[in-house]
């Protein structure tokens, strides 16, 4: 393949997600801090007679499977051509890093990542309104990975505001190997939904983020914890890690992270867990 440059689909963490309400149509309205990490898959495009997808990378084996009219790659290519009126003619080539189905938005990055990279190379003139107009139609998370800066999201994840700073730190992201399809987390949920807290300010250090983390939480935790303990079992080794500020699930799960102050302690961190687990120790970006 003709070298286009990689483009980058960073993986995506729900650093709080509060439950604030229901719509009519059943779709949850959360209140939710997102960031995104140096964690990523890459997605390459180049000049084609036709459109295809090849899969490479240590994730590739998990989508082998995949029906090609389900993956979100491919979808934002058709979606894209068919609002542009352009035919739909690429080479895609996506390195998939992020672990599938572990709540870490691999998927809607990818998807995010292509409609760049496509724009480009089919030189579309497209507003970006349009564009995260079209986005949002590919599922709730693309236009915040889209947008791939930190936000404080809400609706159903769709309305994005720009995010105070965040304090310089490392992340680690642990995963237990574990399924947990973000429905059955929504309907395990049980209790009132939260209030929604505004951000009085920017956090000026790492302690005072991770006390405002805890004072919002995840309100799913609790419902993935009920579908898979394995949860709090990742939950409580990384509470137990040296140098840990602050630890959650993130999203619906399963994947669960840790903060720090460096890398070198999410690093010494990830080395005491089992080898089982899947981890990243890397950092906020």
């Amino acid at each position: 393949m003709k070298d286009t440059g990689v483009l980058l689909a960073r993986a995506k963490v729900n650093l709080w997600l509060n439950v604030v309400g229901r719509r009519a149509d059943g779709f949850h309205l959360l209140d939710s801090l997102v960031a995104f990490t140096d964690l990523a898959d890459g997605i390459e495009v180049a000049p084609a007679s036709d459109l295809s997808l090849e899969i490479v990378g240590p994730g590739a084996a998990t989508l082998a499977g995949e029906d090609a009219s389900d993956n979100l790659v491919l979808k934002a290519a058709r979606l894209l051509a068919g609002r542009a009126g352009v035919a739909p003619r690429a080479a895609l080539r996506l390195t998939k890093r992020i672990p599938v189905a572990a709540g870490l938005g691999g998927g809607s990055a990818d998807a995010a990542a292509t409609l760049r990279a496509l724009v480009d190379l089919w030189r579309i003139a497209m507003p970006e309104e349009e564009l995260f107009d079209l986005a949002a139609s590919l599922g709730a998370d693309v236009p915040m990975c889209l947008a791939g800066r930190p936000a404080v999201a809400t609706g159903i994840g769709e309305r994005l505001a720009p995010a105070p700073r965040l304090p310089d730190c490392a992340i680690l992201l642990v995963n237990p190997g574990v399924a947990l399809p973000t429905p059955a987390v929504f309907r395990a949920r049980l209790g009132d939904f939260a209030p929604g807290l505004p951000i009085e300010s920017g956090w000026p250090d790492l302690a005072a983020f991770a006390a405002d983390l805890a004072r919002r939480g995840n309100d799913l935790t609790a419902a993935a914890i009920s579908l898979q303990s394995a949860v709090a079992d990742v939950l409580d080794r990384l509470w137990r890690t040296d140098g840990v500020a602050h630890a959650a699930m993130s999203g619906s799960g399963a994947t669960c992270f840790g903060l720090y102050a460096s890398t070198d302690a999410a690093q010494r961190a990830a080395s005491h867990l089992p080898d089982a687990w899947w981890r990243h120790a890397g950092r906020l970006v």
